[in-house]
């Protein structure tokens, strides 16, 4: 068993790369006229910026260069305990599915060259005892040869040569020259680290700026988690972003999440007593290596995760909740960097949800104190004059001797009382605070179309089908009275409606049998314009959607279907 070691490379400096040209000198005529190709590789390999580009190509450059039917770079993982990535050449994506799973380099020849990093040249891998075999639907591979990658004197990875073309082994020849082209790899691979480390910190940045923005912008307040959720996803790229609150009950509970596939964890509450929430709620952040496998996880949530990152959402000492990034199973876990820049980015999240809830205080501050004035001129001026109007009226409905002026001016003052109760509610409504929201459900959606008739000049009609507040659950409870209130609010501000009619239904069957209720919203507005925003529709969509239900918008009430009706509808 023919086996080659030499001392390692110092470094990945372009004196190392020097040094193992002079290698070179005095070999064969046959070995100087690959030189040139030497030079074509090395040229090759150090003309790219983009990490895993450079790894491809490093490879395919050495299977070209030793004429080896297979390559692949085995990146060593943080710990050095095993292999982080491989990158592959020579292997079709075919073969790869059915192989599955990756070596992790924790045993094997593969492991082994990661804790002794010195080239190694085999005639026949199987015939070393550090070898475990192949799995199945792996291609046959007799020859090897491994040569380590250092970049800035440290270990990177090693580069793994199999099959040589001919059925031979690997010589001399051609450990020399993989061994010049590996010191050219770790400068190209310092390279493109540096410039990947600079482009993924100014993409985090930007992220940060563009979460800043959102939060302050006097977006939504669900809108701008969502957009937390979004970029976070984006950035570390992971499988979803999730974001939580601390929850009324303990815990925390799921207040956004973005993913490429339908989530129902929104509104899902981690109990206290779950270990891992126990150290978010104490500000310290969690890294899981593997979701299925950890005893912290809730089984629900574990489903098809495997690195997690869990991170506080904390500034000045105050935590406001926590952000989960999960990536699927069998990706890389996250690097060093990656949780560093996360663990800034929710700092920064932080930070901006602090300055947009100070923000929204003093705004609600100033609502709160315009409503106490509404309320007070209401009060003290509107009711007191209705109801001189109206003791005017019954004084001359008393003298007066024709019966249709005297049937008249009591339906006058008739209605008088009506509209003086009708401010009374609105009166009421004004000055109730939000701790005082009543719990039943009719009840709640009163009091928003209440509230809502203030500013509209008049008050929506409204009407339930079935046993609202015995059907529908907190949850639902709350999530459909949010919709009420965004569908008010549009109505309000971008209608221009004259008439809003709101119906609560419990009596909806799904196509599936199940039982929902739908809340529909109609105006005879001026509709919804071609191009307008659609932020606040897509919220209610995601609501229902999370509860198992969808929302979707129509023509209105007005003439001619003119106006616009939103239906928003959810299991109970």
């Amino acid at each position: 068993m023919p086996v080659a070691r030499s001392s390692p490379d110092p470094d990945g400096s372009p004196d190392a790369a020097t040094r193992a040209t002079r290698d070179l000198q005095g070999l064969s005529t046959e070995v100087t006229a690959r030189v040139p190709q030497l030079l074509g590789a090395m040229r090759s390999v150090g003309s790219g910026l983009e990490l895993y580009s450079t790894l491809d190509r490093i490879c395919e450059t050495a299977a070209e260069l030793a004429d080896a039917r297979y390559a692949a770079i085995g990146v060593v993982a943080e710990d050095e305990e095993g292999i982080a990535d491989l990158v592959y050449y020579g292997v079709d994506e075919g073969t790869a599915r059915r192989i599955g799973r990756l070596p992790d380099g924790h045993a094997g020849l593969l492991g082994a060259l990661i804790h002794d990093p010195e080239p190694v040249r085999l005639a026949n891998v199987a015939d070393d005892p550090r070898s475990c075999g192949f799995p199945e639907h792996h291609p046959p591979m007799r020859s090897f040869l491994g040569v380590p990658i250092r970049v800035h004197g440290e270990i990177f990875g090693n580069l793994y040569l199999t099959e040589k073309r001919g059925g031979g082994p690997f010589d001399d020849d051609d450990l020399n020259m993989v061994r010049v082209l590996a010191a050219e790899a770790g400068i190209a691979i310092g390279n493109a680290r540096l410039y990947e480390a600079a482009h993924q910190r100014e993409r985090w940045i930007d992220g940060s700026v563009a979460v800043t923005t959102a939060l302050l912008s006097g977006s939504d307040a669900e809108e701008a988690l969502q957009v937390v959720a979004e970029q976070a996803r984006r950035l570390s790229g992971s499988a979803a972003g999730i974001v939580l609150l601390p929850a009324k009950e303990g815990g925390l509970e799921i207040v956004a999440v973005a993913s490429e596939r339908r989530s129902k964890a929104l509104g899902f509450v981690l109990p206290p007593e779950s270990e891992f929430v126990a150290e978010l709620l104490d500000g310290e952040a969690v890294f899981v290596e593997d979701a299925t496998s950890d005893a912290r996880v809730l089984p629900d949530l574990a489903r098809d995760y495997g690195p997690v990152m869990m991170l506080p959402l904390q500034s000045d000492g105050r935590l406001l909740g926590a952000l989960v990034l999960p990536r699927t199973q069998g990706e890389r876990s996250f690097t060093k960097t990656e949780r560093t820049l996360a663990a800034q980015f929710a700092s920064q999240a932080a930070l901006a949800l602090m300055m947009a809830e100070a923000q929204r205080d003093r705004e609600r501050l100033a609502v709160y104190e315009d409503r106490d004035r509404i309320a007070r001129d209401l009060h003290d001026l509107v009711i007191q004059r209705l109801f001189a109007t109206g003791m005017l009226l019954e004084s001359a409905q008393r003298r007066s001797v024709v019966p249709e002026v005297q049937e008249g001016v009591g339906k006058a003052v008739d209605e008088l009382d009506v509209t003086i109760q009708e401010i009374r509610t609105a009166i009421f409504a004004l000055r109730q605070g939000p701790a005082e929201v009543p719990s039943g459900l009719r009840t709640r959606v009163l009091r928003e179309i209440n509230m809502a008739a203030v500013p509209l000049g008049f008050k929506p009609g409204h009407r339930f089908i079935g046993p609202v507040d015995t059907v529908v659950g907190e949850l639902t409870s709350k999530n459909l009275i949010a919709a009420l209130r965004e569908a008010l609010s549009n109505a309000f501000r971008h209608s221009g409606a004259s008439r809003i009619d709101v119906v609560v239904d419990t009596t909806v069957q799904l196509p599936d049998g199940r039982q929902a209720v739908r809340l529909t919203v109609a105006d005879d507005g001026i509709g919804i314009p071609h191009g307008g925003r659609r932020s606040g529709l897509r919220n209610l969509k995601r609501r229902a959607e999370s509860l198992g239900g969808d929302s979707w918008y129509g023509p209105g009430v007005g003439d001619e279907g003119s106006g616009t009706t939103v239906v928003w509808q959810a299991l109970p």
